[in-house]
């Protein structure tokens, strides 16, 4: 179908971010057009592998609390409206050493902004989940609102939801060129030439690409997570055990009980091998290091969790300097709205940024604070680097 002709806002990119942007658009009276390189959802963005977590008490830094307070509201009611089952609360347990700041951070932000925390020691860990080993100088911290959103639930909600309210999808149409004009955007597909009075940009680790002028401080990086079959029944099965973080010395690992008999999924998020997101290699297992890294780990610390490989999945991490999100307008175009840089912790922010993009391109403004996601602080960065 031939979508060609004049809109209130295009989206570029019906991920996450822009299936949620999307809808709460529609949902404001703009008639919108999303427009993704894909099939939405996908397993090429930054949001395979089934699930993601949704945690309360938050160690990448305080000023997030409030904005996954809001998140978490907005998405339970999605849920409710669409009578669709998006998250599961199981818990989050965050170990690591005694000095870890992330741990600190996570007991920290919680305290202050009066969310329930649980603390324990090695020993109590241990005792309460079996499945787990750990050093006895080990600290950790229990969430026990937290959980995990099925990622490409959430993103076909949204998707239909919009769609219902008139939205308009494009998919598997690659953008070939954008010309931006202060009071019109104009974006070419191979489908057709589409005109909007706003654009908004949510499109991952190809937003360099869109907007290669503006120079973006992302670097694209290769994510593989695993699945492995429990060698013992009980100990990691959903229902029982939690979803979980742990601050290593070896690296920062988070993982996911068996849920659906799936296995254990587990991910490391730092380090990462920096990739071209047209030519990364999708293929898990294509590096050693892929199953070999995550296994190491389920060995130490969950051993019996370390059976066979069920899966593996690559996804992308859309990193910053300094690891925070980029929402903002473009430099030169108030018409023009960027999301992005998500940096392996964004999805479970999808709905708020959703409503916060729908706010910016509507009033103009939101009531969020985001100056933390501004474009400008690059400058800085780069001047003290």
């Amino acid at each position: 179908m031939n979508y060609d002709g004049m809109y209130d806002v295009i989206v570029i990119g019906a991920g996450s971010a822009g299936s949620a942007a999307a809808y709460y658009l529609a949902q404001n009276g703009q008639s919108v057009l999303m427009i993704d390189q894909f099939s939405v959802p996908n397993s090429f963005a930054s949001h395979a592998g089934e699930t993601r977590m949704l945690r309360f008490g938050y160690g990448q830094g305080e000023k997030y609390v409030d904005l996954v307070k809001e998140a978490y509201r907005l998405w339970m009611e999605l849920q409710e409206q669409t009578g669709k089952t998006l998250f599961y609360q199981t818990g989050t347990l965050v170990v690591g050493e005694r000095d870890s700041s992330f741990v600190n951070e996570t007991i920290q932000s919680s305290i202050h902004h009066n969310l329930p925390i649980e603390m324990f020691t090695a020993s109590m860990v241990m005792n309460k989940w079996q499945g787990i080993q750990i050093p006895e100088d080990f600290t950790a911290c229990f969430d026990p609102q937290a959980g995990f959103l099925l990622c490409e639930v959430c993103i076909q909600t949204y998707k239909e939801e919009a769609l219902k309210l008139g939205a308009k999808l494009l998919e598997n149409n690659p953008v070939l060129k954008l010309s931006i004009q202060s009071d019109m955007a104009e974006v070419i597909t191979e489908k057709g030439r589409f005109q909007a009075a706003n654009l908004v940009i949510t499109a991952g680790a190809w937003i360099p690409k869109l907007l290669p002028e503006l120079d973006f401080p992302i670097q694209v990086i290769r994510k593989p997570v695993a699945w492995f079959a429990p060698l013992e029944d009980g100990l990691y099965d959903f229902g029982q055990f939690p979803a979980f973080v742990f601050d290593t010395k070896e690296g920062h690992y988070y993982g996911f009980p068996n849920f659906r008999k799936t296995g254990v999924k587990i991910g490391r998020h730092d380090m990462g091998i920096e990739s071209d997101p047209d030519s990364v290699n999708r293929l898990f297992g294509s590096y050693c290091e892929d199953e070999r890294d995550v296994r190491s780990f389920l060995e130490k610390y969950m051993p019996q969790a370390a059976g066979e490989l069920t899966n593996g999945k690559i996804c992308l991490y859309s990193l910053t300097p300094d690891s925070d999100f980029i929402i903002d307008f473009h430099p030169n175009f108030s018409n023009v709205l960027l999301a992005g840089g998500f940096s392996g912790h964004g999805f479970k922010f999808a709905s708020i940024v959703g409503s916060i993009l729908a706010d910016l391109v509507t009033l103009g403004k939101t009531k969020h604070d985001i100056s933390f996601f501004r474009l400008n602080r690059f400058e800085q960065i780069a001047t003290e680097s």
